[in-house]
């Protein structure tokens, strides 16, 4: 893999936020992804969302595990700590990480083969576990790395470049996160930059599991007229709870219109995106409802999206574990080591 930096000269008139950076500070190396990757854009939605909440760097940890959404986390937050672990075992290292320090910020970047096959169980124990991180899925449908092979969540009606059939049924990791107790759930769509980023920082704001499935098209492999995750079948089929808009590769094009309502917005390429955005008759903090809008829009080819989900009560691992609140460096030796008298009694209990 290629890293190319980017100029460390940039225009002294770039705007700043309170802490006095530029997005330049939240920026990583130049990307290697294919051009027009979906992934791009929503590595630029985590650069805008972290600059605009005001976020120090050194307090985010990002953390992946393999595939081509787990090589973003290079292309942002360059000066964040930064974790690249094994395939399908990001769960347990970002686990690991905040029981050691609570006080990071958390960001898992992962994709549907890293979270929905490989990694299923390690992501299903993070959500039961109510690990306070932003877990987000870079959602294509397919094995970018390996030649675009189905994935777990490719829809059993979506057939691969070639015209290859997909003989199984799709996982919905909304659906999944939100019966595993996830305490906020929502999906977007790569292009739709109006609609992501305030969802990342809502993600970011949240205390508890915060999940973040991004349809994320790829321009190689499942980009073609019948993948239901291409760029034509989201736009035609997105359900979008809030305001949207869709960013190509050559100009930024933008639709803002009153809830309940719909509008065909023309493509550059002579193509109509209808879009359709649900009222407030969505109840997120109805679980058994989340879940049935889904399966409804599902069932007539569309895609919800926004907030599914959210439960404002969660408790997060620490608080469920009863932990120390000092994170672990800052505990002296004496406690972290109290002793043999401590040691016997631990294991007394355990007899």
């Amino acid at each position: 893999m290629s890293y190319i930096t980017k100029p460390v000269a940039h225009h002294p008139a770039l705007k700043r936020n309170t802490l006095g950076l530029t997005h330049r500070d939240y920026e990583g190396t130049m990307s290697t992804l294919c051009a027009g990757c979906g992934h791009d854009s929503i590595t630029a939605a985590l650069i805008e969302a972290c600059f605009e909440m005001d976020l120090p760097a050194h307090r985010i940890a990002k953390i992946s595990g393999i595939g081509c959404s787990s090589k973003a986390p290079t292309y942002f937050l360059g000066r964040s700590h930064g974790f690249n672990s094994v395939h399908g075992r990001m769960p347990s290292v970002t686990t690991g990480a905040n029981m050691a320090n609570r006080d990071l910020v958390y960001i898992g970047v992962s994709g549907d083969g890293d979270t929905a096959s490989i990694g299923f169980g390690q992501f299903c124990h993070a959500v039961r576990r109510k690990l306070n991180m932003t877990y987000i899925v870079m959602n294509n449908g397919c094995y970018g790395l390996t030649k675009g092979q189905f994935s777990a969540t490719n829809d059993k009606t979506s057939p691969s470049k070639k015209g290859e059939q997909n003989p199984f049924d799709a996982i919905d990791l909304c659906q999944t996160a939100i019966q595993l107790g996830a305490g906020f759930v929502a999906r977007s769509f790569s292009g739709d930059k109006r609609q992501l980023i305030p969802l990342i920082k809502s993600a970011i704001s949240y205390k508890g599991f915060a999940f973040l499935d991004v349809v994320s098209p790829c321009v190689t492999f499942n980009n073609h007229p019948t993948s239901t995750k291409s760029y034509d079948y989201v736009r035609a089929h997105n359900q979008a709870i809030d305001k949207l808009d869709y960013v190509e590769e050559k100009e930024e094009i933008t639709a803002d219109y009153e809830a309940g309502t719909s509008l065909a917005v023309e493509m550059h390429d002579g193509s109509k995106l209808v879009l359709h955005k649900l009222n407030g008759s969505h109840d997120p903090r109805d679980a058994d409802a989340a879940i049935m809008t889904i399966r409804k829009n599902a069932a007539r080819g569309q895609v919800a999206t926004g907030v599914l989900y959210v439960n404002e009560q969660q408790q997060d691992l620490h608080d469920v574990l009863e932990t120390d609140d000092r994170p672990l460096n800052e505990l002296p030796m004496a406690e972290l080591c109290p002793g043999s008298k401590a040691l016997d009694g631990i294991n007394a209990r355990l007899r």
